[in-house]
Formats: structure tokens, sequence, C-alpha cells
């Protein structure tokens, strides 16, 4: 395995009993491109335990930024999920993902579809100046079971759009469509569904997702991922590969923690 660094915890912010974020700090000579993912981790008798996390800050910001499940009996996050300031992060020095512009053809909407903490690598794209220069549109769209599972990504379109190297672009480019699926909020379904019955488009003013056009990105379960992959792959899209960009691109390297 690559170089293991040592962060230190600056900030957690539980945010439901399922769900929190955590930021610490940053080894000046960590680097990632947004939507990219890296191994972190605690050390557990004496030898590290890693899993992979998307950063969900900027690619500039001086900290790092990560958004957790918390799973009972998860090896990791049964742990992580115990974390407090100044306490120790392990960090892989190497970053790596297929979450990235550069994996996809050139288009007008990229459309970011995500469940749950899938909506992390969408964090840190959204949050990233250079997305607005490559697409007309970037459209959110974040599905949850509860509607307090949405409380992060709302905070981060808010800060998204208030902020002073983003606010103008989120304000031109910008869309966020949050959704739940097992509480009534004023959009409800899972994206599949909303995007096969069109409400979803309906709802933002945009036309049915064209190959042509729209380029879209996936993270969230592999139930998921192979819903969504199913009905791209009937209107036309093709996914990316390692050496072939496509006109969709799926994010696999996440399981349970």
């Amino acid at each position: 395995m690559a170089a293991i660094l040592s962060e230190e915890v600056i900030n957690v912010r539980h945010w439901t009993d399922r769900l929190f974020s955590f930021v610490v700090t940053r080894h000046p000579s960590f680097r990632f491109e947004a939507g990219q993912f890296a191994m972190i981790g605690l050390e557990l008798d004496g030898k590290p335990l890693m899993r992979a996390y998307s950063m969900t800050s900027a690619p500039f910001d001086d900290h790092l930024e990560f958004f957790s499940i918390k799973v009972p009996d998860g090896p990791l996050t049964s742990r992580l999920q115990h974390l407090d300031v100044d306490d120790t992060l392990l960090l892989g020095a190497k970053a790596t993902g297929t979450l990235m512009a550069d994996n996809l053809l050139p288009g007008r909407n990229l459309f970011l579809l995500g469940t749950g903490t899938g909506f992390a690598p969408f964090a840190s794209i959204i949050r990233t100046p250079e997305t607005y220069a490559r697409f007309e549109r970037v459209i959110v769209v974040h599905c949850c079971r509860q509607v307090a599972e949405l409380g992060y990504s709302t905070c981060v379109v808010d800060e998204v759009r208030n902020g002073e190297l983003t606010g103008e672009f989120a304000a031109k480019h910008l869309l966020y469509y949050p959704t739940a699926t097992r509480e009534p909020f004023r959009n409800q379904g899972r994206i599949t569904t909303l995007l096969s019955d069109g409400a979803l488009t309906c709802d933002l003013g945009l036309a049915q997702l064209d190959p042509a056009c729209d380029r879209v990105m996936l993270c969230g379960s592999p139930a998921m991922l192979s819903d969504l992959e199913a009905l791209l792959s009937d209107w036309g899209f093709t996914g990316s590969t390692s050496n072939t960009p496509g006109t969709y691109a799926v994010e696999r390297a996440f399981v349970e923690h």
C-alpha cells in the first residue's frame, strides 16, 4: 500500500443517527482532483484499518472533509463515528477514482446522481469552480430515505451558492434536486423512477436525458447503480472506461464500512 499520512481531526458533525461528516488537516503533499477518493482509517491493534472515502472538500482547500454512514457492526465506521477533535486519522497518500470530468466526453449538462453518502464526491465537484466552466448546467440529485438525511447536501449546496469563489457560477449553472423515499417531501421517490417517468427533468424545466448533450455521474448503493446503468444504457448512454471517456461514469469502489 502507498504511504500513509497521519492527519488531525479538527471538526466532527453528526447530521443524523446514521450520518456524520468530519474535517481533518491536510498534509501539503496530498493532491487530488474533484470526485476522487482516498483510503482513510484508524490504527487497530497496531495495524491500519482502511476504507475508501471520497473527499468532499475542494481540491484547493487547506483541509480535507469526508461524509460517512454509521454501520453498527462495520469494522471501521463503528469506530470512526466516535471520532473527536484532536484524534488522529490515517490517510493513504494517493488519491484515485473514476468520477472526474476528464472521464466524460464534452457535454452541455452534467447530472450528478447520488444516494446516501454517494453524494460525497459530488460535494467536491460542485465546490470546484472549474466544473462550471465545462458545463452549462450542473444538476445535483441526492436521494435519501429520510428528509433529515438530506441535511448535509443541503448545507453544502447553500455553501456553494453563497461561496466567494462559487456563488456566481452556482447562480447561473447549479440546480439541486433532493428527494426522499420514505417520508413526505417536496420531491419524493427513487432517482430511477423520477427519471423514468420524467418527473425529475420536468420539475427542473429540462428535457429528458439525451446522450447527445447530457453527461451523468453515478455514486450510491449497488442496487441503485445497477438500476440506473440499465436505464442509461436503454437511453443510449455509454459508460466510460479507464482508457475511453463515455457519456456516463460510475464509482464502484465503495462498500459498507
